[in-house]
């Protein structure tokens, strides 16, 4: 394996490594600083992996750490979990960000850290930040140093690795999925705010309610916001004694909810448009109109939307419902001379429309076994009798031989083949006893029926 970033580089200097922390009860780091947990028992909402059975607890009681990938939103903990996994492990914990580290500053770690475990026997555990923001190439320049053991690999992100991370760095890591803190997670966090500054928040229950609302499952936020509070009480008339309690309308005017974690090119955006699709399939009417809320809230295109929509129309409802197509056209049509906020509307009623239409993807599933078969049989030829016969040469050949004009026909209905010579008949399209497709079937009965008749008869 190649080594990206070559061998000739100096080992890191003092003035090389990030500086020693400031202590605990320093005022003036941020409270979120001051708060981070000191040991691994300490950590809020990732019991699945640091309580009794969770992997990562595993690992620590077996005193070996693999490389890791933290996976999860922003404000669950990735960097102070990986700071407290070096802590246990008697590892040297060596942070970078993706975003402001580069070549140079990795050959650095890396000799640094064949440095000191030649020198001192200790290992290095290099935790990088938004690790999906190195390239293909960058991310190949690992590998020999987590393979060879000069680092423990410890990368976050709160992108899907499966698309972020290159397949030859990801098959020598683990990844653990960190969940956003729920709400019995941040209340913690805000008792331990309360128990460090010695003061309750001014805050009506309601209004503690709202302020855990605003964090969307990011400790780190819910801190900032409850340290800004507190300088607020602080500086009220009177001081904090003298603040009366904010309910949620005065904290609305103060605090700022935090934007949703929604990018409309990655893994969000996939989460919720499959939330959207799935819940009208399983006619969840309401679940829809929350997820389509979801999405529009996050800043997506409503064309994409609509685009998605339509083709629910089409592959879901189907026949069972042929207007549904249609209404998912007005809907379009409709957005695109309103706009938003007033066009949003008709997306919704589309969203109501589509949830409680029949289902049916029998003519997707048609289509689908209609493509197999297609691929499968090659290039058979219709059969002579449907086939025309515009030149004499092609009459001589039996072209048009037999054909039968249906509307001529008993029923209007001749019941010919028309599949290839040699190609058993097949059924690709069997419609459900649901909505319109009910009719259908019927009709479809019949002509079977109609069709083994004439055959017979011929």
């Amino acid at each position: 394996m190649s080594d990206l970033f070559g061998e000739a580089a100096p080992a890191a200097t003092a003035t090389d490594r990030a500086p020693a922390p400031a202590p605990a009860d320093d005022p003036s780091r941020p409270l979120a600083d001051r708060l981070r947990p000191r040991t691994v028992a300490d950590v809020v909402g990732q019991d699945h992996l640091l309580g009794a059975d969770g992997p990562l607890r595993q690992m620590l009681d077996a005193g070996r750490l693999a490389s890791l990938v933290f996976w999860g939103p922003p404000g669950c903990g990735k960097t102070t979990i990986a700071r407290l996994l070096a802590d246990h492990v008697d590892l040297h914990f060596e942070p970078l960000s993706a975003v402001f580290s580069g070549v140079a500053d990795l050959r650095k770690v890396f000799h640094a850290a064949r440095d000191r475990r030649a020198r001192q026997g200790r290992g290095t555990l290099l935790f990088v930040d938004e690790i999906h923001r190195f390239n293909r190439a960058q991310q190949d320049g690992f590998l020999p140093y987590v393979e060879d053991g000069t680092v423990v690999l410890v990368g976050a992100t709160t992108e899907n690795p499966s698309f972020e991370l290159n397949a030859a760095l990801l098959s020598r890591m683990r990844v653990f999925v960190l969940r956003r803190l729920d709400d019995a997670g941040l209340e913690r966090l805000l008792a331990r705010a309360e128990a460090a500054m010695g003061a309750s928040l001014p805050l009506t229950d309601a209004a503690r309610t709202s302020l855990r609302a605003m964090a969307d499952g990011d400790g780190r936020y819910l801190l900032t916001l409850a340290e800004a509070l507190f300088a607020l009480a602080q500086a009220a008339p009177g001081g904090p004694a003298g603040m009366a309690p904010l309910d949620p309308e005065g904290l609305a005017q103060v605090a700022q909810r935090r934007a949703p974690v929604y990018d409309k090119d990655r893994e969000e955006h996939y989460n919720l448009i499959s939330a959207l699709h799935k819940s009208l399939r399983g006619s969840d009417t309401d679940a829809a109109l929350y997820w389509f809320a979801r999405m529009l809230h996050g800043g997506e295109d409503p064309a994409y939307i609509l685009r998605r929509l339509t083709r629910f129309a089409v592959e879901d409802v189907g026949l069972a419902d042929p207007a549904a197509v249609e209404q998912a056209i007005a809907a379009w049509e409709t957005y695109d001379r309103l706009g938003s906020p007033e066009g949003d509307l008709a997306i919704a009623q589309l969203v109501v429309y589509l949830g409680t239409a029949p289902k049916s993807n029998a003519a997707y599933v048609a289509f689908k076994g209609a493509q197999k078969a297609a691929r499968q049989t090659g290039s058979l030829m219709p059969p002579m009798h449907i086939l025309n016969a515009p030149t004499t040469l092609m009459k001589d050949l039996g072209y048009s031989a037999g054909y039968r004009y249906d509307h001529d026909a008993e029923d209007g209905f001749s019941g010919q083949d028309y599949f290839p010579e040699g190609m058993a008949r097949v059924r690709f399209y069997d419609p459900p006893e649901r909505g319109f497709e009910r009719e259908v079937r019927k009709r479809l009965a019949y002509w079977d029926k109609l069709r083994a008749k004439r055959q017979g008869e011929g």
